[in-house]
């Protein structure tokens, strides 16, 4: 699932102004990727350890930025240089402006500052980091609760049109024995051919049973109650409903090969295409 969550905080104590930014678009694997600004990135192993720990799917970016306020000490007047400024502004008749000549090149010098200490500075990284962690699922679970309600409303499409797969069943056989019955009569009328009773109630017998899906149907419902369970089990499991739906399409196909009626294959479409759509959205699920 997409999502995306922020934090920020000043800690007067270690001098310290964080923020941090966590961003996610769908994949059906786990991708993450930090970045921390120097001198601080010897912590990017510890930001993606900390995001793995909550996240399970999505390509994770993550962003986070440590700034120390500048203080008078960290920088140095260089005198030569702001002598030598003066004196050539002198030269050409000029009227000196010591606020613009602060910001002439070398002026103004910054002194190096002593490294972090990156282990006393990391529980307040990973405090803003955790922060941000929490709006960003929490966002996540609101476009989490609008996918699961249409989960579950493709699957009761489903289920109620192999309601309509299994009403239009039974009927299936008295269409086969009406349209072999006709096709003996014909014969027996154009040709004078003799046809036994029994070779037609055998290839009645035979032709139901090839059109049999009523296995495949209750399978079909078993795996429809599975998927209804995942969809309200308090912990989601994505793996397990991409398996469902696998089993879910592969007996659709076979209802679908072994069907020879035009209303239950249109059915068998129908299904077909909220299986698809059911799929697309499963990969999004943690």
């Amino acid at each position: 699932m997409t999502g995306f969550g922020d934090a920020r905080t000043q800690d007067p104590d270690a001098g310290l102004t964080i923020s941090a930014e966590i961003r996610a678009v769908n994949n059906r694997n786990l991708k993450i990727t930090t970045r921390i600004n120097d001198p601080y990135g010897r912590l990017e192993p510890e930001l993606e350890r900390l995001v793995r720990d909550r996240v399970r799917r999505g390509t994770v970016q993550v962003s986070v930025r440590v700034e120390r306020p500048r203080k008078p000490e960290d920088y140095r007047l260089n005198k030569t240089a702001l002598d030598g400024y003066r004196a050539r502004i002198a030269e050409l008749g000029g009227v000196v402006d010591f606020a613009a000549l602060m910001t002439l090149p070398g002026v103004v010098e910054e002194l190096s500052t002593a490294a972090p200490d990156l282990e006393r500075d990391w529980p307040i990284v990973a405090r803003v980091a955790a922060e941000a962690l929490e709006t960003f699922e929490a966002d996540r679970a609101r476009e989490g609760a609008a996918m699961a309600a249409e989960l579950a409303g493709l699957g009761r499409a489903i289920r109620e049109t192999v309601g309509l797969i299994a009403d239009r069943v039974p009927h299936l056989v008295q269409e086969h024995q009406k349209r072999l019955v006709e096709r003996v009569q014909t014969l027996v009328r154009e040709h004078g051919v003799t046809v036994e009773p029994k070779d037609v109630i055998r290839e009645i017998a035979i032709l139901a049973d090839r059109g049999d899906v009523s296995e495949e149907l209750v399978r079909l419902r078993a795996h429809l109650d599975q998927y209804e369970e995942i969809l309200g089990a308090s912990e989601s499991s994505g793996r397990k409903l991409e398996f469902v739906v696998q089993e879910m399409g592969r007996e659709t196909n076979t209802i679908g090969s072994k069907s020879l009626d035009v209303e239950i294959s249109r059915r068998v479409v129908d299904v077909k295409g909220a299986l698809e759509r059911i799929r697309e959205l499963v990969q999004n699920v943690e």
